[in-house]
């Protein structure tokens, strides 16, 4: 008989460990997931991304969006009549308390090697900080945040060049892998403690922390690497960078200056470093060509961008 799965998670990353989860021995029996959400200037109710997955899929599953876990005991009757073998945690939004946590095994694939980055952002996190490795944890959840014995482990090497979204990529199918090793191996598990020397935290982006200068230009590539989904990274002035490379991270330079002009991109400096800018968006206009903007402001070599 399969083992009964009720599945958590609300992105993309959740998507695809759900996915295969669905294409495997086990039975997914319910899905729980963020409410849907207003995005958007028109401020249209969307889905989440796992949701949409459902809806597209016609998949024939419960889908239960609660806004809260905590001192909820509807939601603790639900998954308690669902009778789960396992409950499947992957970013889903909320912290499990007690009640469910004690219902049946709570297993959380969280995208970093625990204990580092515990929070909302380790991915983002990782490619910030220049890491060589980052990962993906199996975990049995307990009630701290993301504080519980490890499982399994699966590394993942960051390429200089990695950013955000094929990050994601990669670590959604480490992630699925993952799950279901854990899952066939459960029972031969010995779950080890997190050693809590290396701990670290991270936090729920926001859209300011996109915000760049040129003092640095490997940290300000390193910035666009980790943010380059969203919110993207922009200068004081609004102006928005996209398509970034880091040139050099060790010249000395005057901040802002265009060093040079290539036929599809520019090359900036920074105070220390330099950096190809490719694409520019100005505030409420669309993105064009670096060299283009130029034109349309009239700026040339030794002129700053700024």
């Amino acid at each position: 008989m399969s083992k009964r799965i009720v599945f958590m998670g609300t992105p993309d990353y959740a998507t695809k460990i759900f996915e295969r989860l669905l294409n495997s021995s086990y039975e997914v029996v319910a899905l729980y997931t963020q409410p849907d959400k207003p995005v958007g200037r028109k401020q249209i109710l969307t889905p989440p991304h796992i949701k949409q997955y459902c809806l597209d899929n016609s998949l024939d599953l419960p889908i239960y969006q609660p806004l809260k876990l905590k001192n909820n005991k509807e939601v603790e009757d639900e998954i308690k009549a669902l009778e789960p073998d396992f409950i499947v945690v992957a970013a889903y939004g909320q912290i499990l308390p007690k009640e469910i946590l004690e219902l049946a095994p709570c297993i959380n694939l969280h995208a970093s090697l625990l204990p580092k980055y515990r929070g909302a952002s380790p991915i983002q996190e990782a490619l910030l900080n220049g890491d060589e490795f980052t990962g993906v944890s199996s975990m049995l959840m307990e009630e701290g945040l993301d504080s519980g014995d490890i499982l399994g482990l699966k590394y993942l090497k960051i390429t200089p060049t990695m950013d955000v979204v094929e990050a994601f990529n990669k670590l959604s199918d480490i992630a699925a892998d993952l799950t279901i090793t854990t899952l066939d191996n459960y029972e031969n598990i010995s779950p080890k403690k997190q050693n809590e020397t290396d701990l670290s935290f991270c936090k729920k982006i926001k859209k300011e922390n996109g915000l760049v200068d040129f003092t640095n230009g490997k940290k300000l590539y390193l910035k666009y690497k980790a943010y380059s989904f969203w919110p993207g990274i922009f200068l004081e002035n609004g102006l928005k960078l996209k398509d970034v490379k880091l040139v050099d991270e060790g010249s000395e330079n005057e901040e802002g200056v265009i060093l040079q002009i290539n036929n599809n991109s520019i090359v900036v400096a920074c105070k220390k470093g330099s950096l190809e800018i490719g694409t520019i968006q100005a505030p409420s206009k669309k993105a064009i060509n670096a060299v283009d903007y130029l034109k349309g402001k009239r700026l040339t070599l030794g002129d700053k961008l700024q």
